[in-house]
């Protein structure tokens, strides 16, 4: 039985590691490099790093904080924000990055999934999908860091880029983001269901039933927070210890 997997994220703007609500109103949440070195002490099985100004900003990814940070971890180690072509994975690869993240550039150029796992291989590549629910559209992939809605439905966009040559998505609930009300389990399950890779529950964990949830109930095979681990409010070696408890199959 392959183990499921804890995530902290590190969502950077500025140098600065921060969070916020449902993608606004973001606040400072402390060091990035002394939080993943944290991390990788804490027990986390993988690390995100997502730069969440960069395309919005129209620039590259930190480079030089990403090498700062594989410097000091021994954990796979996951990095995204402004990717838009071969060569920014190829920087990122070089200054300690196990896997890449793609988000808005997915979108605006599908092509670049398939050029990405190609050339890297589809272990190295992994899909962001911002997703949001109202009633009128359903579940739709929204972009821009969640600014801007896009026509495509979240489970189709995640069967296209998986079709594609993604080897993983992360899957983020822009309604649950921030709330600690619980992962969207609904939508989480779908994506699982409809997909052949790992799929990254996001957004909403609050509590230790809600990461058992996810795996239970949304068949999630990782899932990360990043506020709940940020702020010391769960420690990960209790929330795996709780976890196996539940018959989660988790790296202790």
């Amino acid at each position: 039985m392959l183990t499921k997997r804890i995530i902290p994220c590190l969502d950077i703007k500025n140098g600065r590691c921060v969070k916020g609500v449902q993608f606004e109103n973001i606040r400072d949440a402390g060091d990035p490099v002394e939080l993943a070195k944290w991390y990788a002490g804490q027990g986390a099985d993988e690390l995100v790093f997502l730069d969440i100004t960069a395309t919005n900003e129209g620039r590259k990814t930190f480079a030089e904080l990403v090498r700062d940070i594989a410097r000091h971890i021994d954990i796979p180690f996951t990095v995204g924000g402004g990717i838009s072509a071969v060569a920014d994975v190829e920087v990122l690869l070089q200054n300690g990055a196990d896997k890449v993240s793609v988000n808005s550039s997915a979108i605006k150029s599908p092509q670049l999934v398939e050029e990405l796992a190609k050339h890297f291989g589809s272990q190295c590549v992994t899909v962001a999908i911002d997703t949001k629910y109202t009633e009128v559209t359903g579940w739709k992939v929204y972009t821009r860091a969640g600014t801007i809605e896009t026509e495509h439905k979240t489970v189709d966009w995640a069967k296209r880029v998986v079709e594609l040559g993604a080897g993983e998505i992360l899957l983020t609930s822009m309604n649950n983001d921030g709330t600690k009300a619980g992962f969207a389990l609904g939508i989480t399950r779908e994506v699982a269901k409809a997909v052949s890779v790992p799929v990254i529950a996001s957004g909403g964990a609050g509590s230790m039933e809600h990461f058992a949830d996810a795996f239970l109930k949304a068949d999630a095979d990782a899932a990360l927070a990043a506020s709940l681990f940020h702020f010391r409010e769960l420690g990960i070696p209790d929330l795996k210890q709780y976890l196996k408890e539940q018959g989660v199959a988790v790296r202790i």
